[in-house]
């Protein structure tokens, strides 16, 4: 029940935010079905009261007529085609880009079914599927109206053939519906399966280094044959009922057309509709196909689109609720002031950090306290946003969306992105007045790009694969100082950087962020000794408190975390 309110709302909301180009759609698609009613009765027309009587200047005229119906319905059908498909991939665009600003808020609690490869395919085909119902809807609409026009311009005709397209169009579409359910259910299990390899290959593609130096890639390949099989079974069996929907709704449609064609044409062996009634039953018996089969087509496309967003509902209810956007625009001044009081939960409730404008300030802390801590000032952690402050304003405060505008943490581990190495660093960059030759000193990237073919233009590869450790580490650096926030919070930026290149950093660090608040989680002595002051953390509360050089010379369990 939870999933097909979850897809209803998904499905209204589509539609509901093109609302103005699907209406026009179905206005488009109403005027083309009813002139195409039209034209089987103009040439029933023609032949009674010009090919009957021999009237050359009627049958010119009448045939004036139907080429000005002609011009409008290729006009039509061209307006409404383009508006719909504007519309489909405005539609599906709009998803994509939710689903993955989502999916990026939500990274570190998104579960096992949603992976990387999961959400891309949820992001791509699904998103297309919902999208195709901006041109589904007016078809729909459009065939409704045709078959009613049709039935009403035969009623005019023949009350009998009016009734039997009246009576018999319901039937034919409770049928269809009855038929696309197998293609639904189907439909939802192809995109599973493919979701599922999608997420295999992206593993494998991800983990191809470490898979090889284990020696597993023939495991791996295997696993990811497996899975590709079970997705091609799916998609045939998602294949097969749709053929099966498909030839049975026109196997009914035939026999439905037959049956009208055949009554039409009893009724005018008996005299009881004339030569051009009867050339108007017949074409409009003819123009029926298109609509039914139009009708046929829009189900199977809800089918696949209620399938689809039952997977895009499930996407978008895992994880967390998003971290609130921070404001657009240039960041607004702040003194820099970043305070920590008592975090919620036994291991950091004791906790007080202070962190003055313009410090440089050391915290060490234990790693499992350190990622808390880290999730407690980006708003990951639930129920901690009231105890950070930044400018004495609380994180889940009205105003926090511009105070976390004014803050930026800096995981050790952040990805880098495929393009040059100019761009990554770059990525965030606080333009206009970008201090870049110092950022890439004070980083070290600038003796990564000496030693590239291209330098800074050259590429780093998917997630930077073309450095080493060490490297990805000090663009991922340059990266979080050219964004220039008045706080920046660094967890363990050089744990993969040599000793004599992580000293230079340590200098070019405080020379650099002299003016700004930073704060560095980490237990290299070369950074602590460039900080301010440090904090030492134990047991969820803060023991010693002064410079590197004092509690190295002071303070035991601060030599053992820090120098051991």
């Amino acid at each position: 029940m939870k999933q097909s309110k979850g897809a209803g709302r998904v499905l209204r909301a589509v539609v509901r935010r093109e609302r103005r180009a699907v209406a026009a759609g179905c206005v488009l698609g109403i005027s083309h079905q009813i002139g195409e009613a039209l034209v089987p009765v103009l040439i029933g027309v023609v032949v009674d009261r010009a090919v009957v009587p021999h009237d050359g200047i009627a049958l010119a005229r009448w045939a004036g007529v139907l080429a000005v119906v002609y011009v409008y319905l290729s006009g039509g059908f061209r307006l409404g085609s383009r508006l719909a498909e504007q519309a489909a991939e405005r539609a599906a665009h709009t998803l994509r880009m939710g689903l993955v600003e989502r999916a990026l808020a939500r990274a570190e609690r998104a579960g096992p079914e949603h992976t990387p490869g999961a959400l891309t395919t949820v992001a791509t085909e699904d998103a297309r599927r919902l999208g195709a119902l901006c041109v589904a809807v007016p078809i729909a609409v459009g065939a409704l109206v045709g078959v009613g026009a049709g039935a009403v311009l035969l009623l005019r005709t023949s009350v009998t053939l009016g009734l039997l397209i009246l009576l018999g169009t319901p039937v034919l579409m409770f049928l269809g519906h009855l038929l696309a359910r197998p293609l639904e259910q189907r439909s939802h299990t192809e995109q599973a399966r493919a979701a599922q390899t999608a997420s295999v290959a992206t593993d494998l593609v991800v983990g191809v280094r470490v898979l090889q130096g284990l020696g597993a890639h023939a495991a791996a390949a295997e696993r990811y044959r497996l899975s590709s099989r079970r997705a091609l079974g799916a998609t045939v069996r998602a294949a097969r009922a749709e053929a099966l929907q498909s030839g049975l709704m026109q196997t009914l449609t035939g026999v439905f057309i037959a049956l009208v064609a055949y009554t039409g044409g009893l009724l005018a062996l008996d005299g009881r509709i004339g030569l051009g009634e009867l050339v108007a039953a017949v074409g409009l018996a003819l123009f029926l196909p298109g609509p039914l089969e139009g009708m046929a087509w829009a189900t199977a496309e809800f089918a696949r689109a209620r399938a689809s967003a039952r997977r895009i509902a499930d996407a978008d209810a895992a994880g967390a609720p998003p971290v609130p956007p921070a404001p657009t625009g240039p960041v607004a001044p702040g003194a820099g002031t970043l305070t920590v009081r008592g975090l919620p939960g036994q291991d950091l409730a004791g906790l007080q950090l202070h962190a003055a404008p313009g410090e440089l300030l050391g915290v060490v802390i234990a790693p499992a306290h350190a990622s808390l801590l880290l999730r407690c000032l980006t708003g990951r952690a639930d129920r901690t946003a009231a105890h950070v402050e930044l400018d004495g304003v609380a994180l889940d405060g009205a105003a926090s969306g511009a105070a976390r505008a004014r803050l930026l943490v800096a995981a050790h581990d952040a990805a880098l992105f495929s393009g040059s190495l100019l761009d990554n660093v770059t990525a965030a960059a606080a333009a206009p007045g970008l201090r870049l030759d110092e950022v890439l000193r004070a980083s070290g990237v600038h003796e990564i790009a000496a030693s590239l073919d291209g330098g800074l233009d050259a590429p780093v590869g998917e997630r930077g694969r073309a450095l080493s450790g060490g490297q990805r580490q000090r663009v991922a650096l340059a990266r979080a100082l050219a964004a220039d926030p008045p706080v920046l919070v660094l967890h363990d930026p050089t744990t993969a950087v040599d000793a004599v290149t992580e000293a230079r950093i340590a200098t070019g660090l405080r020379t650099l962020r002299r003016e700004r608040t930073t704060v560095l989680v980490t237990s290299s002595p070369a950074l602590l000794a460039a900080a301010d002051r440090v904090v030492l953390v134990d047991g969820g509360r803060v023991t010693a408190d002064a410079p590197h050089h004092e509690l190295v010379r002071s303070h035991a369990a601060y030599r053992s975390a820090v120098l051991a």
